[in-house]
């Protein structure tokens, strides 16, 4: 026996809605979840947009105050904002819509209004104090999982939090709303998916039916973004890579990320690049350095090459366009110095299946540069 043979598996009570015009529902989704007066957290733009109009009118009176200073990474001072907001308006219910930094931002305020509360979810059976029902228009996932990450405005250091109350208890996901996300930003967000996949299959702490989803939402996005990039009107590819989007975020309940996610996350904070763009700078050097302990056959199947994982990511990433440096995006050695000053004790890269010392984190990085 080893202790890849003992696991727990716990399902997060999550209720998904799926398909065009899934919006529309977004009324009834909010009911179910014990919503009454929900909190809109969401971007200018897309409040904004048509989609943001739509919405609105579906939710009524149920909505009951709207927050649009969401910003990438979210700094802390807009989580700050968004919290009062939300105490000021006696909210039960925060829907978020957009990007990942709108889910991120939407659980930050259900943790700390929990936390202010007294009464944190300590236990997967708790409910929590503010139903959440995100919905995504981007590929990242974040509507699903219970963690959110946070950048100090002063240092430019990102964190994170969470628990097990801090997961949405729904998400509405509308093949639509994804028509209008711009291809760069589509492109990014899914490799930040098929990063999520990728890690996932193999985290240490995966249960057997984490992997399985984690390999299937690999090949369905492997086969669906480079559809999306190369025809982003096509509703059937952005389907099918939405599909793949849900699959990666549903995975990372039994599963986890590692250095990869870890590394990204802290290069976001320090530089403001977008998350999903570090993400494909990183990820196959990342699964480089993790090939000596953890087998990458499965993964390298699912991708279309079970010899070469890596060389495969390098070549969806190059197929739909995104740069292949970190140093084509803005960052400088200084940059590099500090986030490997700032990944010791980070816990998403203490997750990592071997461990990953101050020299490992800077040739990853040197080796993406």
């Amino acid at each position: 026996m080893t202790d890849r043979d003992r696991w727990v598996h716990t399902a997060l009570a999550q209720r998904l809605v799926f398909g065009p015009d899934a919006i529309d529902k977004v009324a009834d989704v909010v009911k179910e979840a014990g919503g009454r007066r929900a909190l809109l957290v969401t971007t200018e733009g897309r409040l904004a947009s048509d989609a943001g109009e739509r919405l609105v009118k579906r939710l009524g009176r149920t909505l009951a105050s709207t927050f649009s200073g969401v910003r990438s990474h979210v700094p802390t001072s807009s989580v700050e904002a968004a919290v009062r907001q939300a105490s000021d308006d006696n909210v039960d219910c925060v829907l978020s819509f957009g990007g990942g930094s709108c889910a991120d931002l939407g659980k930050a305020v259900c943790f700390f209004v929990e936390q202010r509360a007294g009464t944190p979810g300590i236990s997967y059976v708790d409910r929590p104090v503010l139903a959440h029902v995100s919905i995504p228009t981007t590929y990242s996932g974040a509507e699903l999982t219970p963690f959110f990450g946070m950048t100090d405005d002063n240092t430019h250091r990102k964190t994170g939090a969470g628990g097990p109350t801090t997961a949405p208890i729904a998400a509405i996901y509308d093949p639509v709303l994804t028509l209008d996300t711009p291809i760069r930003v589509s492109a990014e967000t899914g490799m930040n998916a098929l990063a999520h996949g990728v890690e996932c299959a193999y985290s240490p702490r995966r249960t057997p039916e984490a992997e399985a989803v984690a390999l299937a939402a690999i090949s369905r996005i492997a086969e669906a973004l480079p559809s999306v990039v190369d025809e982003p009107d096509d509703l059937a590819a952005r389907t099918r890579m939405l599909e793949g989007a849900v699959l990666g975020g549903r995975c990372l309940a039994n599963g986890g990320v590692g250095v990869h996610h870890g590394l990204a996350q802290l290069v976001g904070g320090r530089t403001g690049m977008p998350h999903g763009l570090a993400n494909a700078l990183i990820l196959a050097h990342a699964v480089r350095f993790n090939a000596d302990e953890v087998h990458m056959g499965n993964i390298g199947w699912a991708l279309g090459d079970v010899d070469d994982a890596a060389g495969a990511i390098d070549r969806l990433r190059e197929r739909i366009g995104l740069p292949a440096h970190l140093s084509e995006c803005g960052m400088t050695d200084d940059d590099i110095d500090a986030v490997v000053r700032m990944s010791a004790g980070n816990q998403t890269i203490a997750n990592n299946p071997k461990p990953v010392s101050e020299d490992d984190a800077r040739a990853i990085l040197e080796a993406a540069f």
